[in-house]
């Protein structure tokens, strides 16, 4: 995350998940996922990534229209296979002719932060399938349907679904199928025999479910993931039209971008305590205070995990900081605590309201964002307990300091 970003990490792992072990002469496809995480102050409730992967194939070139009306996109890859014998007309089993059957189910990767090893999960699934499809003249497109053949491919066969695309000519046309999640085997029939059929570039949708990134620190995560390719495989062309690749790796790479910043008004690292209502009481009526006392106003902006911690220039020998007289060397322990506003919240999810805060760092150790908080006030408060302050007054006119400091850390 940013403003400040997150310091560096100790641990360094690079990691990469394999869901299929494929040898080192496989032929493989490789499709690099990216996306973002940057919090938006004017959307501070939208907590998701944003898919950076550039777009390509039909979704751009000719079914803009339609893609943006269904909320797809399309990616387009060099792809080649090859029927290994003609594809007889009329056939019934699915797996002698044009089939596609893709991993349109949602699969787990794994990812992990490069620098810490933290590991979270993103779920992947093929959700649109189509590409080009060639074959000799003649027989010609009509092969599929006669005068009706681009019916067959502007519209889909169950359970895919059409888009109303194609583009073609006497022997290829281009074709763009959406996939329902779950679905199985989508496939056309020739009414006549197709004596060559091959398939150049695929053309493809996914969708993908990210983690939440306010729950994911700073930095990179990377993780990869293989689908198998050929008969029987993720992707199944049936028994014919083979491909000449076998496996499938898609790359992921997400960013995140967070933001934990504090800002304190001018002067406000000056923390002058005083009575209620101030010293003119004591002053005027002689009437000693019970309580010395400063709330501090500060904004703070969070998208990520963070805890706070206390240092002192002197500790009161607890587990607080301390004020002392440089004359007499007396000291006073001074409370200080935080109230953080709505959208972070500790551990347990319970609302942070006047929470101690001690050397040990204990009861601070997480606070985390429900969603982002940008620019929200918050407070630092400063007292002496009364018995302290009855200490302090007990003598001549004395003056009490010390130096504290209060990190914000997302080192979390």
């Amino acid at each position: 995350m940013h403003n400040p970003q997150r310091g560096a990490h100790r641990l360094c792992q690079f990691f990469s998940a394999s869901l299929l072990a494929v040898s080192a002469s496989a032929n493989a496809l490789v499709q690099d996922i990216t996306a973002k995480f940057n919090p938006d102050p004017g959307n501070p409730l939208n907590n998701e990534f944003v898919n950076t992967t550039p777009v390509s194939g039909v979704c751009v070139e000719g079914a803009a229209a339609q893609c943006d009306a269904l909320g797809i996109f399309s990616i387009r890859t060099g792809f080649a296979a090859n029927s290994i014998r003609p594809i007889q007309a009329n056939h019934q089993d699915p797996r002698q002719g044009a089939m596609w059957k893709v991993p349109s189910e949602w699969r787990d990767v794994t990812v992990t932060h490069v620098s810490t090893g933290e590991v979270s999960t993103v779920q992947l699934r093929i959700s649109a399938i189509g590409g080009a499809w060639f074959l000799d003249n003649p027989p010609g497109v009509s092969v599929w349907a006669g005068s009706s053949w681009s019916h067959q491919w502007r519209q889909a066969p169950s359970p895919c679904v059409g888009i109303n695309y194609l583009q073609g000519a006497a022997n290829w046309a281009r074709f763009f199928w959406v996939v329902p999640e779950g679905a199985g085997t989508c496939s056309r029939q020739p009414i006549g025999d197709i004596p060559r059929l091959w398939y150049w570039t695929i053309d493809y949708g996914y969708s993908i479910k990210t983690p939440n990134p306010l729950a994911l620190s700073s930095g990179q995560y990377i993780g990869s993931i293989n689908y198998s390719m050929g008969p029987g495989s993720d992707f199944d062309f049936g028994d014919v039209v083979l491909p000449e690749d076998n496996v499938f790796t898609f790359n992921f790479t997400l960013d995140v971008m967070h933001t934990l910043k504090v800002d304190i008004p001018p002067g406000g690292h000056r923390v002058e305590l005083l009575p209620q209502g101030g010293w003119q009481a004591w002053l005027n009526q002689g009437r000693k205070p019970t309580r010395l006392f400063r709330d501090q106003t500060f904004n703070v902006s969070a998208s990520s995990r963070f805890k706070m911690n206390l240092e002192c220039q002197y500790p009161d020998g607890g587990n607080t900081c301390a004020l002392r007289e440089a004359t007499s060397g007396h000291s006073v322990p001074l409370n200080v605590s935080v109230s953080l506003p709505n959208g972070l919240s500790d551990g347990g999810g319970q609302p942070v309201n006047r929470r101690p805060l001690l050397l040990d760092g204990s009861g601070t150790e997480l606070f985390q964002p429900g969603f982002y908080v940008d620019r929200k006030p918050a407070k630092l408060h400063f007292d002496i307990a009364r018995e302290h302050v009855e200490q302090m007054l007990s003598g001549a006119g004395k003056q009490y300091s010390g130096l504290v400091t209060v990190v914000w850390d997302s080192e979390v």
